[in-house]
């Protein structure tokens, strides 16, 4: 029987080969090829697992989905080697037998499945989103083609309308690919509607300002047409309507809209062109960046005709504005940007006009003329007409019309001497 110090010494060393059954120490001296080799393949592992990512991240820009395959499969191999290192490792060094072998081993296989689906649970979601901006794409792709092809379709109904061949038309088309196939009756239509509004809209803060200058506008209305019988008297805004339009719409019909060009050739393109440029831009910001342009000669010379120096004076008190105006300036005086807007209009439907083939042709009618309801529209909707009485005159002219591709947009008047429903 040992003594109880010597059972105490052989237990602690019984304990401590249970827990080391073969030291670290020695297991790495017995083989340390083994172990060097172990860890060169590690390293290896990891900078082939590090050069396989960056294939992988650099196959989305730009994307690729083939080298995204090739990459994520180059990606998992790499995972997986590395995962047979770590088993041969563990195999060739046990765990202390203090831990259930079996129960430490699966617990680092739950660990590293855990691990690996994170990692996959990430990759999948981004090759998801990815996916969702190409269909995103595609689908917008497909819109893009699908208005391609309605507006080719129109482009080539158009020109049969005209005769045209393909070949023909090429030579009507601009270097930027301009066909004016959207040049409809229609377009030149919501135009002249804008234009008739546009004068409307000058005409009535005109008046008022007239009116707070003390002028008679009884007077001011029967010298700008006289002899016309108004049903109300409200209505001789039509007059001042009237001659706003007359000295808007005075040179019209020519190319240059009575404007000096300086040889400057006036094509249907650039007409069109033209339109383009100034239809959806302030037309303050379009004279400030170039105040000395053809539309800026345009608003001058119709300025100092469509408002007289003595409606200026009693305006303003003096003639600083015309005088600016005449030399050349824009002034950004609250009048002459509500005039802006009126110029604006007539000169998009002066260059619509003229981007036409045929053009487009205005007509006039006088004073006097005989009521027609095929090219005048009566401002004045709600006329009383017996059946006996003569067919009613014109007395005033407050827009004129137009011949546009067979069609016709209809003048529009003020009829004299004709009733009106309360």
């Amino acid at each position: 029987m040992l003594p109880t110090g010597a059972r105490d010494t052989q237990l602690r060393e019984s304990n401590s080969q249970k827990v080391h059954p073969q030291p670290m120490e020695e297991a790495m001296n017995q083989n340390p090829e083994a172990v060097e080799a172990l860890i060169s393949k590690v390293f290896t592992n990891i900078s082939s697992l590090k050069s396989a990512y960056i294939q992988l991240q650099a196959a989305h820009t730009p994307y690729d989905p083939e080298k995204i395959q090739a990459a994520d499969r180059l990606v998992i191999s790499e995972l997986k080697n590395l995962s047979e290192l770590k088993h041969f490792y563990r195999e060739n060094n046990p765990s202390p037998v203090c831990v259930s072998p079996q129960d430490s081993r699966l617990s680092a296989e739950i660990q590293e499945q855990q691990i690996l689906l994170k990692t996959y649970g990430v990759m999948v979601k981004k090759f998801q989103s990815e996916i969702q901006n190409k269909d995103a794409e595609i689908l917008q792709l497909q819109q893009h083609i699908e208005e391609a092809k309605q507006k080719q379709a129109k482009l080539e109904k158009n020109l049969k309308l005209r005769g045209m061949s393909t070949k023909e038309s090429e030579g009507s088309a601009d270097e930027n690919g301009f066909m004016p196939e959207d040049l409809t009756p229609n377009l030149f239509t919501s135009v002249f509607e804008a234009s008739y509004k546009a004068i409307h809209d000058f005409a009535k803060p005109l008046i008022n300002m007239l009116k707070a200058a003390g002028w008679d506008l009884d007077a001011a209305a029967n010298s700008i047409e006289p002899s016309v019988v108004y049903a109300k008297r409200p209505h001789k805004k039509y007059a001042f309507e009237s001659h706003i339009c007359q000295r808007m719409f005075s040179g019209f019909q020519q190319e240059s809209f009575s404007l000096k060009l300086d040889n400057l050739t006036v094509t249907k393109e650039s007409s069109f062109h033209q339109y383009l440029a100034l239809r959806d831009m302030d037309p303050l910001d379009m004279l400030g960046q170039n105040p000395d342009s053809i539309f800026g000669r345009f608003c001058r010379s119709k300025y100092l005709v469509v408002v007289h120096p003595k409606m200026e004076t009693s305006f303003f008190g003096n003639l600083d504005q015309r005088n600016y105006v005449m030399g050349g300036g824009h002034p950004r005086t609250p009048f002459y940007q509500a005039f802006l807007k009126l110029a604006k209009s007539i000169w998009l439907l002066h260059r619509l006009a003229h981007s036409y083939d045929p053009r487009a042709e205005v007509f006039q009618v006088k004073r006097g003329s005989e009521f027609s309801e095929v090219y005048m529209d009566s401002v004045v909707k709600n006329l009383v007409m017996d059946e006996n009485d003569e067919k009613p005159k014109v007395g005033l002219m407050v827009m004129p019309g137009f011949w546009i591709g067979g069609s016709v947009i209809q003048s529009r008047v003020y009829l004299s001497g004709v009733k009106v429903a309360e």
